[in-house]
């Protein structure tokens, strides 16, 4: 699992490739945690495109980020969501608290 941050003001962009699986959730959580903090971020936007996998504790991370970032008075969204992950995404309710956006351009709009 590789991550690529980039961060635009008071929000952070999150670039996931690989597999977000319980080998790695752990440490994916604590690397977030450590970002959000040191660059004071206030929304949070996962880019998936390049995730090929994600199991439960994968979207226990971005529950868990979500979390946290609401606590501040902030946002959490998701932008190109594969196929597949759409699917998991939707079946575990993950759209009932956190947006999803077609693009970049548009999660930065609305955020």
């Amino acid at each position: 699992m590789l991550l690529n941050y980039q961060a635009m003001d008071n929000k952070l962009i999150v670039k996931l490739d690989g597999e977000l699986d319980h080998h790695v959730a752990e440490n994916i959580r604590i690397e977030l945690d450590e970002m959000i903090e040191k660059k004071r971020t206030k929304h949070l936007i996962f880019d998936l495109a390049n995730l090929q996998f994600m199991d439960s504790s994968g979207i226990g991370v971005i529950m868990g980020r979500y979390k946290n970032i609401s606590k501040m008075g902030g946002k959490v969204a998701i932008i190109e969501v594969p196929e597949k992950i759409d699917k998991i995404f939707t079946l575990s309710g993950l759209y009932r608290i956190v947006e999803k956006y077609p693009n970049i351009t548009e999660a930065l709009d609305r955020l």
